[in-house]
């Protein structure tokens, strides 16, 4: 493998309604669909669609959605080797509202996402050994994270990290470690505390985390 991505797998559970219910209320919605994502899924499924070789290290749940989870990304051409199960775990799954004007709404439920460990890490060492990028995100625990970065540096493998969803307590100094740091507006604004509303403010925001001593 080239490309490894350690990281999320998502069900999406999209209701598409004229009108949101209030409390107590039933209504019945025109339609419903089903769909695959996850920030690491989505990663892994972009690098693969790019002619990448690429192979995933993710946890499922114990459920139904797992099997077509494992389907999606061999369809897509992921290596699912160390897609792993969560027993006794709901897969995560993120029910999202849509309505009328298009305006969604979103709950995210990690479930066996938040079971990838650090002993997941190691179970895939010596196919990890071989990949030239490892590219994580943060719907994983931060220790997985910061020990796939470890692992990354131990090896002279190049790693990737988008810091999405953020968080407000990542180790900068752990982001440092990574080759490229890739985070939008938002996540900069969270990461720094500094306004991104404008062309400058993005780049004085950046500059802040530059000078900690990012890479790019």
């Amino acid at each position: 493998m080239d490309i490894a991505v350690i990281g999320s797998n998502m069900v999406d559970l999209i209701t598409y309604t004229n009108q949101m219910p209030k409390a107590g209320e039933t209504l019945e919605a025109p339609d419903f669909a089903i769909g695959c994502g996850g920030k690491g899924a989505n990663q892994a499924v972009a690098a693969a669609k790019m002619g990448g070789n690429v192979m995933m290290v993710s946890k499922v749940g114990d459920d139904l959605f797992a099997p077509n989870t494992v389907a999606n990304l061999k369809q897509q051409g992921v290596d699912t080797q160390f897609v792993t199960t969560a027993p006794g775990t709901s897969s995560g799954v993120a029910p999202i509202f849509v309505d009328d004007q298009s305006q969604n709404r979103i709950l995210i439920i990690k479930g066996a996402n938040q079971q990838l460990k650090p002993a997941d890490i190691d179970a895939a060492a010596e196919a990890l050994k071989a990949c030239q990028l490892i590219i994580l995100q943060l719907e994983i625990p931060l220790e997985t994270v910061y020990y796939a970065i470890d692992f990354a540096r131990q090896h002279d493998i190049k790693v990737i990290l988008n810091p999405a969803p953020a968080v407000a307590n990542l180790d900068i100094d752990y982001a440092c470690k990574c080759d490229f740091f890739m985070p939008n507006e938002t996540e900069l604004e969270i990461l720094t505390g500094m306004p991104v509303g404008t062309d400058d403010e993005v780049k004085r925001a950046g500059q802040t985390l530059l000078k900690r001593g990012l890479k790019t």
